[in-house]
């Protein structure tokens, strides 16, 4: 049986060297606790104080209770960005995670030229989002896009609108965020790195070849980092709003109207502070329950090494 200790009990055993470096280690992560203190939880805790206000940034903020979230959960177009967002995020994430997924396998081969053509994926992922939006927009624009003429000259069929039509405009943001997969390939590959290779000597002594080592080895180990992948993919894809800032601006008929774009215009084009500071606490509580349903669901399908069953 092991006892808690208090933390001023442990102080009060330690000797004089010990509470020098004790008080050494809490020097050096001062500056750290400084900045989340200042910059994350103070931040926080005073917009979910201005979330109970009316508050325009030129006057001070009036306290009207829970009329934001009201008028947030009775708001037309608050339900249309949710569901632009949640369509987004059921499109991108799996296909981000499986996308990097596959991009990592490729990667891992012994192929000429392996360097090299992992930095390119992953240059992608250090562009700036303004300049991946001119891309893309360019890429699918209509009469003389890339996508749009390779469909013409290949099959000779006339591609869609893309980003000026409500029906195109989504998938077109959902073909988008595949640009960014080198990311989660790095990660993807340092977890097949980390397979012990004893698993696949033994599974050659078996006489496995390369797709049962790859089904009943490589995934199985690496289930951990598609865990991280799939979390971090589905936190960043309720964060989209460069692209679409800068491409349609919400549109067509609110066809592109992402939720931190809803939350912006609220805070910065109409200098709502306290029904965005609102808004952005329910993100934030979104956020949070999808990220521990995937965590209560890795259950059962993640493995961890050195785990019984």
């Amino acid at each position: 049986m092991y006892s808690v200790r208090l933390p001023f009990q442990t102080w009060s055993k330690l000797g004089k060297l010990g509470r020098r470096e004790a008080l050494a280690c809490y020097l050096f992560i001062l500056p750290w606790l400084l900045g989340f203190l200042l910059w994350q939880l103070g931040p926080m805790l005073a917009s979910l104080y201005l979330s109970f206000t009316r508050y325009s940034i030129a006057k001070p903020p009036v306290w009207i209770g829970g009329r934001n979230y009201i008028e947030i959960f009775g708001d037309e177009i608050f339900w249309q960005s949710l569901k632009v967002t949640f369509l987004y995020t059921a499109g991108a994430v799996p296909l981000g995670v499986m996308g990097a997924l596959f991009v990592a396998t490729l990667m891992y081969q012994k192929i000429p030229g392996r360097s090299f053509w992992r930095t390119l994926y992953y240059l992608p992922t250090v562009t700036s989002g303004v300049a991946v939006a001119l891309l893309w927009a360019w890429v699918f624009q209509p009469q003389f896009g890339l996508v749009n003429a390779a469909l013409w000259q290949l099959l000779g069929v006339k591609g869609p609108d893309w980003f000026f039509s409500e029906t195109w405009v989504l998938p077109a943001f959902i073909i988008m965020s595949l640009w960014g997969v080198g990311g989660p390939m790095l990660i993807y590959l340092a977890g097949m790195q980390g397979v012990p290779t004893d698993l696949y000597e033994a599974a050659d002594l078996d006489g496995a070849n390369g797709i049962q080592k790859y089904v009943h080895i490589t995934i199985p180990m690496i289930t951990p980092v598609i865990l991280f992948n799939a979390i971090m993919s589905i936190i960043g894809s309720f964060q989209v709003f460069v692209s679409a800032y800068v491409i349609t601006q919400g549109g067509p008929n609110y066809g592109s109207f992402f939720y931190v774009l809803y939350l912006y215009r609220n805070a910065f084009q109409f200098f709502r502070m306290g029904f965005a500071s609102g808004l952005a606490w329910i993100l934030f509580l979104i956020v949070l329950c999808f990220t521990v349903l995937t965590l209560r669901s890795s259950r059962s399908w993640v493995y961890y090494a050195g785990q019984n069953g």
